[in-house]
């Protein structure tokens, strides 16, 4: 899995702007379950920026082409990922729950 996660790197440590073909390597990479870490250290960005492409706010459209290469580079794991957006998922606690601590 190594060999495959060093293959789609542009170049480690990298600091240019995150580009469309980025956010579909960044797509392919979750889905094979490289590490968020890593793939801070890849691109050289911020989490956050990752969290933007998952959620679609940057290069909408971009899944659905990461999805189809996905496919052509690993067609035997297609049915293994769940090539779903990213839900956020809240920690905080809903405010109708505020009342139990009264």
């Amino acid at each position: 899995m190594q060999a495959v996660s060093h293959a789609l790197s542009p170049q480690a440590g990298a600091r240019r702007p995150l580009t469309e073909d980025h956010a579909v390597e960044i797509w392919i990479a979750r889905w094979l379950r490289v590490r968020r870490v890593d793939l801070v250290r890849r691109y050289g960005c911020d989490a956050r920026r990752l969290y933007e492409i998952w959620q679609e706010d940057r290069f909408a459209g971009s899944r659905a082409k990461a999805l189809e290469a996905f496919a052509e580079r690993f067609p035997s794991l297609v049915d293994r990922i769940d090539a779903g957006p990213h839900v956020r998922v809240s920690r905080t606690p809903h405010p109708d729950q505020l009342h139990l601590f009264d």
